[in-house]
């Protein structure tokens, strides 16, 4: 929301400067982000006059002026502007200043020889435009000396404030001014709307036809101006359209944007000679279409709230109106437009359309519905003073909703919410001044709040207003109660377990990416989603349809975007939540990661020692096993399988259990998947739910050093087993380790063999296996017996036998 502080003037007699004005701003609710004040940027130029223009002596398209700026002897400046003559009234900057567009700093120079103190400066050079064909031209009766920006009316400052989506009063100027009278900053001039006296009967009429659906629009309110003449609107509303980035138009279009931003109305003109019949409000028709007044033409249906005559459409309801019915230079009898639209209903055809306009801007969040006729009033006396004409009878179809309601106010909430000390006096005062009508006494409150505070609703709501107005500085700071016994820990497991998950992958070079929680349908289905319940009923684009079942999607086309910019070497990570179903239970918090390219733990991309090896499926198996002992899940427990989901390699894929608690999938994506999501390979990836790590059990106050070292020397011994193709390393492992679990203490595979001296349907599998003594040293004997008993075992539980 935009507004200029001359424009603010109108609605508010201030009592305070400007600058305490934009900072009472931000201190009740209306953030200012920004403060746009030419004149204070462009107070070192002031107005100079050419007394001289000398050709210069060593330059043919040069000129040597002399130029007065009101005080000393005149200075001299080299200028190559085609405009540079004598008696000319221009922009004088002398040395020292720096230029807006550029950011150059003025040094007095010599230019050909002829020395120059100063510059005459363009429009484009001031940031005023993009003309730089000579130097600006200023009236013949302005002062030498001056500021400039006085000169050209610059010194009226635009501030923009950030208006959150409840206050929606305050996308009016009025609006604001009343705010800010209620913080003791001026006085506010608010005059009541005279009407205007209809000299004749509306030669039409309209009527709300919405059967049994559900009315779209409560009250529309119309009038006719006839013989007015439509042309330039004056130069005072031309600014400040201008100064909020509006482009002037005429002035029957310049009256309605005046009024969406002066007093948060938004109205709408028609041609009367274009409109054919009476109007109707009704629901759209499937095939209908309306060329709007942006030249794009939009098909409606029947969700949409339309104004249609016996032409058809000619407006998109609070959107935006038809090119057909548009007002323009020829216009002399114009149907002016105010009316109250279901809020919702706009905003969904906002968004399903893509329109974006001041007017649904507003109307979505509500509009006064009090100042229905009064805006109708307002709009007919100004077009009537700017264009002249005739105004006829109001006509209005529905009735204006009754928006009063009373709300019991006990006191003590203000103390009890806000910690905030204030007097009955000062909260009435607050209230009233914000449009509140209060009535009864201390201890409880009747307050009733104005027509255009539809976003009061509550105690707690006027607790709110009572501080914003008075300050949050009256706010005691006050220190939370300790208690005796001592803090307990703020974060959930859950959130120490993503804090850690996320430490721990960015430790090992990857980059945390944040993406949609939504993904296409497809794309849900892919990955083991995609059920009814989990579709989105309104999606903001067709390609965010599904709640998403895993976090890979979004990663894979996040790590394809950097591919196709690029940044091919990849390696990104997301901890955020994943949706199974529509239940609490079925939403989990998951850590999942993906490497691309050659993006692996040890370095990336072409080097002059080597180029590094495209990621594998151990490499994502050491991510996921990293990131799970930082969640201090017991990895060395863990077991390895090989039923990982079908969007993995089934070859290249495996699974981390914990028994039957499958903890983490690890993998190379499928092939079909990155040709289906377009993103080329190689590309590994993990999924871990954090929700599925179990708790650690509880330690013991004190716990006891464990120094349980052995004396004796560690034994390691090989074995190599063969086994049929199916039997898993792992389960060799398992095997050799339970052997004597007091003995042996580590079992690593280091070798698996295929091929010559091995039957086609086996494999040659070779493990190290750690014995660490702690009573005696071990002697050949006791060696041969553990070997003996570790090959019983393996080949008990997995049919392996001895390789000779």
């Amino acid at each position: 929301m935009k507004f200029t502080f001359s424009w603010l003037q109108d609605h508010l007699e201030p009592t305070a400067s400007f600058d305490a004005i934009v900072e009472r701003l931000s201190l009740i609710g209306l953030e200012v982000e920004g403060v746009e004040d030419k004149a204070r940027q462009l107070a070192p130029f002031v107005v100079g006059e050419v007394l001289t223009a000398e050709k210069h002596p060593n330059a043919d398209k040069l000129k040597v002026c002399t130029v007065s700026i009101g005080k000393g002897e005149p200075i001299q400046v080299v200028c190559g502007a085609p405009n540079a003559r004598a008696g000319l009234k221009t922009v004088f900057a002398a040395p020292g200043t720096v230029i807006p567009t550029s950011g150059l700093e003025l040094k007095i120079g010599k230019i050909r020889d002829v020395e120059s103190r100063g510059m005459l400066c363009s429009a484009r050079e001031l940031g005023l435009s993009e003309e730089h064909d000579g130097i600006l031209e200023l009236p013949e009766d302005a002062t030498p000396g001056a500021p400039f920006a006085e000169v050209l009316g610059l010194n009226d400052p635009v501030v923009e404030i950030a208006v959150t989506p409840n206050r929606a009063d305050c996308l009016g100027v009025a609006g604001v001014a009343r705010d800010l009278a209620a913080a003791g900053l001026g006085e506010l001039m608010a005059p009541k709307v005279k009407p205007v006296d209809g000299t004749f009967p509306a030669p039409l009429g309209v009527t709300l036809e919405f059967g049994e659906t559900g009315s779209l629009c409560p009250a529309f309110a119309l009038r006719v101006v006839k013989g007015v003449k439509n042309g330039p609107s004056p130069q005072w509303m031309q600014d400040r359209l201008r100064a909020i980035g509006l482009r002037p138009i005429n002035a029957l279009v310049d009256v309605t944007n005046f009024m969406t931003f002066d007093r948060n109305r938004p109205l709408h003109v028609f041609d009367l000679a274009k409109v054919k019949g009476n109007l109707v409000v009704r629901r759209g028709r499937p095939g209908e279409t309306l060329l709007a007044l942006d030249g794009k033409t939009y098909a409606l249906d029947e969700t949409m709230c339309v104004i249609a005559d016996e032409n058809g459409v000619e407006s998109l309801a609070g959107i935006m109106g038809g090119e057909a019915s548009g007002c323009d230079e020829g216009t002399t009898d114009v149907v002016i437009e105010s009316a109250l639209w279901d809020a919702i209903n706009i905003a969904q055809t906002g968004r399903k359309l893509g329109i974006n306009s001041d007017a649904r801007f507003r109307f979505e969040r509500g509009v006064d519905p009090a100042f229905t006729l009064p805006g109708l009033e307002l709009a007919t006396h100004l077009i009537q003073e700017i264009c002249g004409g005739e105004a006829s009878e109001v006509v209005l179809a529905g009735a204006i909703p009754d928006t009063a309601r009373t709300i019991r106010f006990p006191l003590s909430e203000v103390k009890r919410l806000a910690g905030l000390e204030a007097s009955e006096q000062e909260i009435r005062d607050v209230l009233e001044a914000l449009g509140f009508a209060v009535s009864g006494a201390a201890p409880v409150l009747d307050v009733v709040p104005p027509s255009w505070r539809g976003d009061i609703e509550g105690k707690a709501d006027l607790v709110e207003e009572v501080v914003r107005i008075l300050g949050l500085d009256r706010v005691p700071a006050t220190e939370l109660p300790r208690g005796e016994d001592a803090r307990k820990a703020v974060l959930t497991p859950l959130q120490l377990r993503s804090r850690k998950a996320r430490r721990a992958l960015a430790a090992r070079g990857m980059v945390e990416a944040v993406t949609w929680s939504f993904v296409s349908q497809e794309a849900a289905r892919m990955f083991g989603g995609g059920a009814p319940a989990l579709a989105l009923s309104n999606p903001i684009a067709a390609e965010l349809s599904d709640m998403r079942p895993s976090l890979l999607p979004g990663l894979i086309k996040a790590a394809g975007t950097n591919a196709a910019r690029g940044f091919a070497d990849a390696a990104l990570f997301e901890v955020g939540q994943i949706f199974l179903d529509d239940t609490p239970t079925g939403q989990r918090q998951a850590a999942t990661g993906l490497r691309r390219g050659t993006a692996k733990p040890s370095g990336a991309g072409r080097h002059w020692s080597g180029t590094a090896g495209a990621v594998d499926v151990f490499d994502a198996k050491a991510d996921a096993t990293a990131a799970l002992a930082a969640c201090g899940a017991p990895v060395a427990n863990l077991q390895v399988t090989t039923d990982a989901p079908g969007w993995y390699h089934p070859g290249r894929s495996g699974t981390l259990r914990l028994g039957s608690n499958a903890m983490a999938h690890f993998g190379e994506i499928h092939p079909a998947v990155l040709e289906a999501l377009d993103v080329a390979g190689p590309l590994v990836a993990f999924e871990i739910i954090l929700d599925k790590i179990p708790e650690p059990k509880a330690k013991a106050t004190r716990v006891k050093p464990n120094l349980d070292l052995s004396a004796f020397q560690a034994v390691k011994r090989d074995f190599a087993f063969v086994v049929g193709r199916e039997v898993a390393a792992a389960d060799i492992l398992k095997a050799a380790q339970g052997a004597d679990r007091k003995l042996v203490t580590a079992v690593g595979l280091f070798d698996l063999y295929e091929g010559k001296g091995i039957d086609p349907d086996k494999k040659s599998v070779a493990v190290e296996v750690t014995l660490q003594p702690r009573e005696r040293t071990l002697t050949d004997k006791d060696i041969e017996e553990v070997a003996g008993r570790i090959v019983a075992e393996v080949t008990k539980k997995t049919g392996a036998t001895l390789r000779g």
